[in-house]
């Protein structure tokens, strides 16, 4: 078989590969639920912290630097 050939018939496998890709990706799209892509109630990335879990919060971690530096200075 020529080499040719092989190359010309992978590329029309390819453009009609591609074709389906794109076909799908089309229907993809047009099938997901509007309201799940505009659902303000899903919040992402960390939660905000009210004043006391704030304040339990640096107490912890006033703690453990000062413990940190005493360390430092035993070094």
């Amino acid at each position: 078989m020529d080499l040719e050939n092989v190359i010309r018939e992978l590329y029309a496998q390819k453009a009609t590969l591609e074709q389906a890709i794109s076909l799908l990706e089309g229907l993809q799209h047009k099938a997901a639920p509007p309201s799940a892509a505009s659902d303000d109630t899903k919040r992402r990335g960390r939660k905000s912290m009210d004043l006391k879990e704030r304040q339990d919060v640096s107490a912890r971690m006033k703690k453990y630097w000062a413990a940190r530096r005493k360390e430092q200075e035993k070094v």
